[in-house]
């Protein structure tokens, strides 16, 4: 699956986010279990923020970083996206 376009959901990791520049990012993403770095450039979406459900699209490079070059983020924060609520009740 490395450099092969995918989406990875989560939430921003608390005290993960970064601003490189006004249009460069980096932050975790994470389901409460594992978390996974990426990195973004470009407009973040406006309901964007640390705990928020996002959904990344872009490719995963062999260190394990995720460069994304689409964002999406919902508003309710109870959103999780189904990759993820899956993987939660796998693991309970």
């Amino acid at each position: 699956i490395i450099n092969k376009q995918m989406r990875i959901g989560g939430f921003v990791e608390k005290n993960s986010f970064n601003k490189v520049t006004s249009s460069s990012f980096n932050f975790k993403i994470t389901d409460d279990i594992n978390s996974i770095y990426v990195i973004y450039n470009g407009i973040l979406p406006d309901l964007f923020r640390e705990g928020q459900g996002v959904i990344c699209e872009g490719k995963l490079d062999k260190e394990g970083v995720f460069f994304a070059s689409k964002i999406l983020a919902k508003h309710d924060e109870n959103y999780m996206p189904p990759e993820v609520s899956e993987a939660l009740e796998k693991s309970n």
